[in-house]
């Protein structure tokens, strides 16, 4: 079964590479394109050798969540629903400001606590998000945005894990998702 290279921080890719009979560095190739370039398709890593890329090919993917619904507001607002499969659904926000770029981003399907103010609490608690579903919010949203906005520098600039879940009750892939995003080479 081949593993979503979203779900590694760089130390996690440089133990998945070496699995392969890679070194180590190639993690840092292969996180490059992955985060920086937005790559999802390993024969356009050009700079990787043939035989990692046809490893690769026969052991990972990278694959993003399905975006069920996407709105544009007039301000720039984006907003997406992810489908996270089993009938759950989460929400992911980018809100565009003069100085900053801010993705409001998803580590629950439902919520746990129930707080009587919040209409994701009466919904109910579905499950925790895993590693790769919280970093392909961000990753989808920042390739996104990058090719809707024409450009080639970073768009989002800071990452606010939201209200849908509560992100301390999903510390271990909350903690590897913002590792991850927090060195991506952008």
């Amino acid at each position: 079964m081949a593993v979503n290279l979203l779900d590694f921080d760089l130390e996690g890719l440089a133990a998945f590479c070496e699995s392969l009979g890679e070194k180590k560095f190639r993690a840092t190739q292969l996180f490059r394109w992955v985060h920086q370039k937005g790559a999802d398709q390993f024969d356009d890593m050009s700079d990787l050798a043939r035989s990692l890329r046809d490893k690769l090919k026969g052991n990972a993917e990278i694959t993003a969540l399905p975006v069920m619904t996407q709105h544009i507001s007039a301000d720039g607002t984006i907003k997406w629903l992810f489908d996270v499969g089993g009938g759950d659904a989460v929400e992911t926000v980018f809100i565009p400001e003069s100085d900053r770029g801010t993705l409001c981003i998803s580590s629950q399907a439902g919520c746990a606590v129930g707080c009587r103010f919040c209409s994701t609490g009466h919904q109910g608690f579905s499950r925790n998000l895993k590693t790769w579903e919280i970093l392909a919010q961000l990753w989808f949203a920042e390739h996104f945005l990058r090719k809707h906005l024409g450009v080639q520098e970073r768009v989002i600039s800071n990452v606010v894990m939201m209200g849908m879940g509560e992100p301390l009750l999903n510390y271990d892939a909350v903690l590897i998702a913002l590792t991850t995003a927090r060195s991506m080479p952008w």
